[in-house]
């Protein structure tokens, strides 16, 4: 909530990001099943951290029920085991190569736009449909207010489990969700209405009808009407910003991206399918793309990273929000 006010703040001009036109890349489910020994290590290393954090729950909740059985109040030993805790997770995340870090940007248990929406803006009013198609449920789009102010509202939504994630196409947008957008920036330009834009989309849906429909089209108008606006627009990548399907709604006077998210041109999978022809290879893809935070903020790609609670924004979201 401070990056997205003090992003406020800085973006009254009119400095645009700076991006390069888009290759979609749907996201190859190569996961574990690969014998490549680096990627399946950096899977590993993940997993262990799962391990750790499940280890941690259960010996917690052990102590717990020791110490009120025996009607003792000493909290030095939970404090201790914390600690130990804490410093093993932090060792862990603290060295992230950019393909765990990809890992950790898709990790389902993630806050996702949804949420984001329903913890930061008050009297949130959904919109529907792009007055030409249909509604796109992959977004999430209307006006709320954002600490008393006005603000128009756009957020990619994955899902939460199977039904939702079916629901909401995994977060990939069809032409009538960027349509829907356009519309409502439009909206919001004439009004003089800031707009917040939450990105988290593995890529734009490369299905039949969503080409049929203008996909393109749709993107590239999403693109241009961005980089028109005269009211400020802030866009934060808060998982995957993958491909065109990202960039057409993060083309923003301030990008802001979390510390674990990434933000590329094509998913790792895609770009080893492509130049090596072997999926497997997107650990280095992955090293190769630059896709990380740090990175991209090098780069001025991003105006500034966010940083999370250790392990992840999945685990303490109630600090991502304060954050």
């Amino acid at each position: 909530m401070i990056a997205i006010a003090r992003a406020f703040m800085m973006s009254g001009g009119c400095i645009r990001a700076r991006h390069c036109s888009g290759v979609e890349g749907r996201v190859c489910p190569v996961g574990l099943a690969t014998q490549d020994p680096k990627k399946r290590a950096s899977y590993l290393v993940i997993k262990q951290s799962k391990k750790i954090e499940h280890y941690h729950n259960n010996m917690l909740k052990g102590i717990r029920t020791m110490l009120a059985v025996m009607g003792l109040k000493n909290t030095s030993t939970l404090n201790k085991d914390n600690l130990a805790y804490k410093n093993k997770l932090g060792e862990i995340y603290s060295n992230l190569d950019p393909w765990q870090k990809a890992l950790v940007a898709r990790h389902e248990d993630r806050p996702k736009s949804k949420f984001f929406i329903e913890n930061l803006f008050t009297n949130f009013i959904n919109l529907s449909g792009d007055r030409r198609f249909s509604e796109d449920e992959s977004i999430l789009a209307g006006f709320a207010e954002f600490e008393g102010r006005s603000v128009l509202v756009l957020g990619q939504e994955k899902g939460e489990d199977l039904d939702s994630r079916l629901k909401r196409n995994f977060g990939m947008m069809r032409p009538e969700g960027y349509r829907k957008c356009i519309r409502l920036m439009k909206l919001a330009n004439k009004f003089n209405i800031p707009v917040i834009s939450f990105i988290d989309t593995p890529g734009a849906y490369p299905g039949i009808g969503a080409e049929q429909r203008g996909q393109a089209e749709a993107i590239a108008s999403s693109i241009e009407c961005c980089m028109s606006l005269k009211v400020p627009i802030i866009s934060i990548i808060i998982g995957e910003g993958g491909s065109c399907g990202a960039i057409a709604l993060a083309s923003a006077n301030k990008v802001l991206m979390f510390e674990n998210a990434i933000y590329s041109v094509i998913s790792p999978e895609g770009c080893a399918s492509i130049l090596w022809r072997d999926p497997s290879k997107s650990l280095e893809a992955a090293k190769a793309m630059k896709l990380t935070a740090n990175e991209l903020l090098k780069m001025n790609i991003v105006d500034e990273v966010i940083k999370g609670p250790v392990g992840g924004a999945h685990r303490n979201k109630e600090q991502i929000i304060l954050n």
